[in-house]
């Protein structure tokens, strides 16, 4: 009797791996992050990034990437600190204009068959420019609700770590379980076979954006709440941030083959990276590139995993 592993199961291996080996490694180096405060502090932003992932990955379950998110995350980030605060009624106007805005472009990529990385990348230009124009320079505060759901403290975990849970289960609820989930992953995958089964491919693709925009907007709230102000440019490094957690937690550029469990997983590995290269104490002008190397050397062990599920399939 043999026993075999999901094919999501498998992409789950190396991202669960890779976080437990960097926890490991911290908790080596530094014994007192062994605790709930030093978790906390580990993971503190997290949140807003795992947010910003998922958001991410809706856009590549049907084969597009989003070069907007930081720029959108940051504006988000803005209306959250002025109107959500002082006149709250119109900032969940704007935010949820922000959202139909972003359902939009799905429908013009698709309609006028344009490159998502030229459009988002358009867009990023945009949400930059209407951030700027909120918030010239830092300042806002953080709504007091924002503020503290942010900060409270469950008994068991961290805030960070039961938010984090949260995003995933609902994420892979939506993704993996609903019928909804299948549609959009099956525009990834074989766009064709959907549109002879009668589905139409202009909702689908609005609905991935628009889920993907409630997301960002989420994540947008998330980081005022940590920071307790904001400014046009809080959230930019969010776009290679929110690509890399995605493939990082074992999803895919193209086919529709993503991991709401693993984006997460991806995200928070990113998150404990930074820490980590703080107390191996590289300068903060290499941690960059650091990150990247943590990266690369996931994506070699996985793609060495996708090769031996490839041979176990030919079996």
């Amino acid at each position: 009797m043999t026993f075999r592993l999901s094919s999501d199961a498998i992409r789950l291996v190396i991202p669960a791996l890779s976080l437990s080996l960097l926890l490991a490694a911290v908790f080596w180096l530094q014994p007192r992050a062994m605790s709930y405060i030093g978790l906390n502090l580990l993971f503190n932003l997290a949140v807003p990034i795992a947010l910003a992932t998922i958001a991410q990955m809706l856009v590549m379950a049907v084969n597009d990437l989003d070069l907007s998110m930081g720029a959108f995350v940051s504006f988000v980030a803005c209306v959250t600190a002025t109107f959500l605060r002082d006149a709250p009624a119109i900032g969940i106007l704007i935010l949820s204009g922000a959202v139909a805005a972003y359902a939009a472009i799905g429908v013009v990529i698709h309609l006028r068959n344009l490159p998502s990385i030229v459009v988002t990348l358009g867009m990023s230009f945009v949400w930059g420019g209407l951030a700027v124009l909120l918030l010239p320079a830092p300042g806002g505060q953080a709504p007091d609700w924002v503020r503290w759901l942010m900060t409270v403290k469950p008994p068991l975990a961290p805030m960070a770590i039961v938010a984090s849970i949260i995003i995933a289960v609902i994420a892979h609820f939506i993704v993996k379980r609903s019928s909804l989930g299948v549609l959009i992953r099956g525009v990834g995958g074989n766009q064709r076979s959907v549109e002879r089964a009668g589905w139409s491919i202009v909702a689908a693709r609005a609905t991935a954006y628009a889920l993907a925009g409630l997301f960002a907007v989420l994540a947008g709230i998330a980081r005022v709440g940590l920071t307790t102000s904001a400014d046009a440019n809080i959230a930019l490094r969010y776009t290679l941030l929110s690509i890399a957690g995605v493939i990082l937690g074992g999803g895919e550029f193209t086919g529709g083959r993503v991991s709401p469990i693993g984006a997460v997983i991806g995200a928070l590995t990113l998150t404990l990276a930074s820490s980590f290269l703080s107390f191996l104490r590289i300068s903060p002008d290499w941690q960059i590139g650091a990150q990247g190397a943590i990266l690369i050397i996931v994506l070699a062990l996985r793609l060495m995993l996708n090769r031996l599920e490839r041979r176990e399939k030919r079996r």
